[in-house]
């Protein structure tokens, strides 16, 4: 017996610190420093950290006075996104030596679908270390790449033997990997999700496979379904080489706090000048507009209204947002703004796929 459904080779590639990588590879004076890019002034915020940084805590996203404050031996380098960009384009070259159906993510990692490849390995695992060798020979950097039947295990296991490792997930190992696997670790199991597991009971695969369908659904919505399929290996996603964004967004950080709706206005405008610029240029347009707000104490808050109509010049855009704003009193003082566009016309209805079975019988006879 087999799968009920074909099985993919796919692989999951993930460069290790990607931007303090490249700056250490750029400058050797930075090799087995705790550094930090983005992030030096009083308002910054660290866009990457080092491996020698993580171990004091500093990590993508905080600011840059906790990274200092975690590790007072960080150094921060001013980012280069064009660098970025062409090593992230050397990366992508490797793919397409493999495969076309690459699919990037950010800059920094891609799947790829290697079912049927241009080099006819059979061999999942032996092409992801190609890959992974010719990253280093070709940029200097290492890369961490996680093998299995479909994106969302791949996507996990990247994680397993980072830097500069891999793990696979075979066919038979599918079923007992994802409930050996801690929650916290699905992929799309954010923080407060996990908590709300916690409280229900669920703190790995095995407890959310005997949870079921209708329990999820009520618990999480529409997300309900999604956790029933992947701990059963069921994630039918293809790797998709031109992927259709699924929002349009542009967002501002003060150099001071702002603590009224007055001084907000003039931002939010600039905002949606820039937003209206992104729209025009990719000829997208939307319906669902989102007023993301950070607060002085780094709180996030989403306010969000869609309209019966697709919109993307700014007037519209910019109308909509200062309603959101003025929906609700601030909670505190904002240090950054953002809108976004999504519900936007290049989406597409996904047909309905039949029910898939509880559990997964397992072709052994598929080389990875």
């Amino acid at each position: 017996m087999g799968f009920d459904f074909p099985l993919r080779k796919i692989i999951h590639v993930d460069m290790d610190a990607f931007y303090a990588s490249v700056e250490q590879h750029d400058n050797p004076e930075l090799k087995g420093k705790p550094i930090a890019v983005g992030g030096g002034s009083k308002r910054g915020v660290v866009s990457a950290a080092s491996y020698e940084a993580r171990k004091f805590g500093v990590r993508s996203a905080i600011s840059g006075y906790i990274a200092q404050r975690n590790c007072p031996d960080l150094i921060f380098v001013k980012p280069r996104y064009e660098r970025y960009k062409e090593v992230s384009q050397q990366v992508r070259s490797i793919f397409f030596e493999y495969t076309d159906l690459v699919e990037p993510l950010s800059l920094d990692e891609a799947y790829l679908d290697v079912t049927q490849n241009k080099k006819g390995n059979p061999s999942a695992t032996l092409i992801a270390e190609e890959i992974r060798g010719k990253i280093l020979d070709k940029t200097g950097l290492t890369a961490s790449a996680g093998i299995s039947i479909n994106k969302f295990i791949a996507k996990i296991a990247s994680d397993y033997n980072k830097p500069n490792g891999q793990k696979t997930v075979n066919p038979e190992e599918v079923l007992k990997f994802l409930e050996d696997l801690e929650i916290r670790k699905f992929y799309g199991v954010g923080k407060v999700t996990a908590e709300k597991m916690y409280k229900l009971g669920i703190f790995t695969g095995k407890d959310l496979k005997q949870k079921p369908l209708e329990f999820l659904d009520t618990n999480f919505g529409k997300s309900g379904k999604f956790y029933y399929d992947v701990v059963r290996g069921i994630h039918l996603s293809e790797v998709k080489p031109h992927r259709i964004p699924k929002s349009v967004g542009a967002e501002r950080t003060f150099n001071e706090n702002l603590s009224s709706e007055i001084f907000m206005l003039e931002k939010l405008e600039n905002i949606a000048v820039e937003l209206d610029r992104r729209l025009q240029k990719s000829k997208i347009a939307g319906k669902t507009i989102t007023l993301k707000i950070k607060y002085s104490d780094f709180t996030l808050q989403t306010r969000s209204k869609t309209l019966p109509y697709f919109i993307a010049k700014k007037d519209l855009i910019l109308e909509t947002a200062k309603e959101l704003l003025y929906q609700e009193s601030l909670e505190n003082s904002v240090r950054l703004l953002g809108i976004s566009l999504a519900n936007l016309n290049t989406d597409k209805k996904k047909p309905k796929k039949d029910t898939q079975p509880d559990q997964l019988s397992v072709q052994l006879r598929f080389d990875f």
